[in-house]
């Protein structure tokens, strides 16, 4: 698509009622249809996007809606999660949007915007631990696996549901939306970890998202849930690196930030293509 049509396209995404529409995508892409509707629905998909039906965990009698399939999870051994404790991983398949190290005012530049980390997190206290950490963010692309996983090892202590609206997460989005990321309704899930200590992992929502969900908890954005935070430090939820965290249902993008003290030798560019598992940085905190 032209730099033209991409900016038309985004002009006209702004007049639509994008939330009351990706819920009603979502409500569709979750109804049960015919077999045959739903088969040919996925057939299409496949052939558009070039999924990789070879790596999906097939349920017995295929999958019964579209969002079953689009939440596909995978066969046993389809990713490999690196085994260094010290190695920070992809949380997701998908592209590197971006990456680098948050300014001591805990700003960052994303395809040539300026973001805060206070933005993002929709907490300023919270940003405040990741003045001169690293950020990475991770593009998920429609044909992708969309089930989101820890990059680090670490108890989940806090999740914070961010409320906002629902642009479009690709091209027409990053260069034309300002804002983006800080403008669309996002969850963070802030694991505690040894190695790198305090790790937030943000997925921000998409036009078309129907919603996000956790692995451990029943939170969900798009369909009426209470914003604001839910504490788990009373019971910590362990997760390994590459343990699940939550799933898109359609779309969108992942974003990690790790703290100042967590010493990182970043092993990845921007425009790379990850998968879940694989190293985007390795090092850990400094106990100096």
């Amino acid at each position: 698509m032209g730099k033209s049509a991409s900016r038309l396209a985004a002009q006209t995404v702004r007049v639509l009622p994008r939330k009351r529409l990706s819920r009603a995508l979502g409500i569709l892409a979750s109804a049960r249809a015919p077999k045959p509707f739903v088969d040919a629905a996925i057939a299409a998909f496949v052939r558009a996007y070039d999924v990789d039906l070879s790596e999906v965990d097939m349920p017995p009698g295929g999958f019964r809606t579209f969002d079953e399939f689009f939440t596909r999870r995978l066969v046993e051994g389809a990713r490999r999660v690196d085994p260094d404790p010290r190695a920070l991983v992809s949380p997701a398949d998908g592209r590197i949007e971006d990456l680098g190290e948050i300014t001591l005012e805990g700003e960052m530049i994303v395809k040539g915007q300026p973001y805060t980390a206070a933005a993002l997190l929709g907490d300023s206290d919270a940003a405040a631990m990741y003045q001169g950490g690293h950020y990475f963010i991770v593009y998920l692309s429609p044909r992708d696996y969309h089930r989101v996983h820890a990059p680090t090892c670490g108890s989940v202590q806090y999740s914070r549901y961010v409320p906002g609206t629902l642009f479009p997460v690709n091209r027409i989005g990053t260069d034309f939306v300002p804002q983006l990321f800080a403008r669309n309704e996002r969850l963070a899930i802030v694991q505690e970890g040894m190695v790198h200590g305090t790790v937030t992992t943000i997925m921000v929502g998409a036009i078309g998202v129907g919603r996000i969900g956790l692995s451990f908890d029943d939170v969900q954005t798009n369909r009426g849930d209470t914003p604001g935070v839910r504490s788990y430090v009373a019971a910590p939820i362990p997760r390994d690196r590459g343990d699940e965290l939550g799933v898109f249902h359609m779309g969108s993008t992942a974003i990690v930030m790790t703290p100042p003290r967590c010493r990182l030798e970043v092993l990845v560019r921007a425009g790379t293509t990850i998968r879940m598992g694989e190293t985007m940085a390795r090092g850990g905190v400094d106990e100096r």
